[in-house]
């Protein structure tokens, strides 16, 4: 049975089964359902006024029908194409979303909050506070935003803007599934990632679902942890990787490690040791990150040498290991920075 839907909840999240009960229950046939389906996920639609094929007195009578879409309050292009976002949603709050292109990609780092509650040390997001969860909906239109803007088809999705994503794992979870059910992106293009959080990890595999897991683990030791993520003080390493270890088993998928690298802080031969240590015979890759400096901390970047030397040690040890380094913006590159400098 398809649920009854209210006029006041935007239709950006909904299934063709969905929208074509609601416009029945309008008075409307059943076909102006799909007619519905294809201009909110394929035409672009930012309202039910835009919809050509719809009789003019209906699209009257339902004009306060919201779909559920955002405007561009600002954007940044870097040198490399890459653009980032400030989006304005419905109720003022600002966003950030990044389109990142290649010859053969499209990828969108998409927010799942507005702010973040996790106030990890070395973000800016984090400095800036938690305001609320983002609709799915709101998720959702992020993806439309860019591809539209780029003219060019969404290719992968990585939940690694603002926010923590397994705080709204309801909505993060919608989301996933109108991406690729509606979207008709593949759910082994999309990365949902977490900072670790007790019980949320085992949550997430039972989903069942086809994403990759990536965990922001930015330090092999403990101490060194807990002074990046408070999360850490209430949830050890030795947790966190007993539940990673249950995923993996629960799933068969793989798990793909975050580490920003931070000059003389875990960037040394034996933080890459210790890293080895934990994640033998772990099906898991890791990410090394350098750092992207932000103004409100010290940290800095570690030279070319250094994460040169600490990728080696993790191949001698036989771990999957690669240097992503951050696309496009020398300025306000870090996440959450762009929003706190324009916002």
């Amino acid at each position: 049975m398809v649920t009854v839907h209210s006029v006041s909840t935007p239709l950006l999240g909904l299934s063709l089964e969905q929208l074509t009960d609601w416009v029945q229950q309008q008075g409307q046939p059943a076909y102006r359902g799909k007619q519905l389906y294809d201009w909110i996920y394929h035409k672009g639609a930012k309202s039910l006024g835009e919809i050509t094929v719809f009789p003019k007195q209906w699209r009257e009578t339902v004009g306060d029908v919201e779909i559920g879409r955002s405007s561009i309050h600002y954007k940044a292009i870097a040198p490399d194409k890459t653009i980032k976002y400030l989006l304005k949603l419905a109720d003022g709050q600002i966003i950030e979303t990044v389109g990142i292109p290649t010859e053969k990609r499209l990828t969108v780092c998409v927010s799942s909050q507005v702010g973040c509650p996790m106030a990890c040390d070395f973000c800016a997001t984090g400095k800036g506070g938690f305001t609320r969860n983002l609709e799915a909906y709101e998720i959702i239109d992020q993806v439309l935003t860019v591809q539209e803007d780029f003219q060019r088809r969404v290719s992968h999705i990585v939940f690694m803007g603002m926010g923590e994503p397994l705080l709204n794992i309801d909505n993060v979870i919608a989301a996933v599934k109108s991406l690729n059910q509606d979207v008709g992106i593949g759910q082994r293009m999309i990365t949902v990632s977490t900072v670790g959080l007790r019980g949320k990890i085992r949550e997430l595999a039972e989903y069942d679902l086809q994403v990759t897991l990536a965990v922001s683990l930015h330090a092999s030791y403990q101490n060194i942890r807990e002074e990046l993520i408070p999360s850490a003080k209430t949830y050890p390493l030795s947790e966190l990787f007993a539940e990673c270890r249950d995923y993996v088993k629960l799933t068969g998928r793989r798990i793909s490690f975050e580490y920003i690298l931070l000059a003389g802080l875990n960037d040394l031969p034996e933080h890459a040791i210790e890293l080895a240590s934990q994640l033998r015979g772990f099906q898991s890759h890791v990410n090394l990150i350098p750092y992207n400096p932000i103004q409100e901390v010290n940290y800095k970047r570690p030279d070319t040498q250094r994460i040169t030397e600490f990728m080696d040690i993790l191949k001698q040890r036989h771990i999957a290991v690669s240097v992503r380094y951050s696309r496009g913006l020398e300025a306000d590159a870090a996440c959450g920075q762009l929003r706190a400098s324009k916002a």
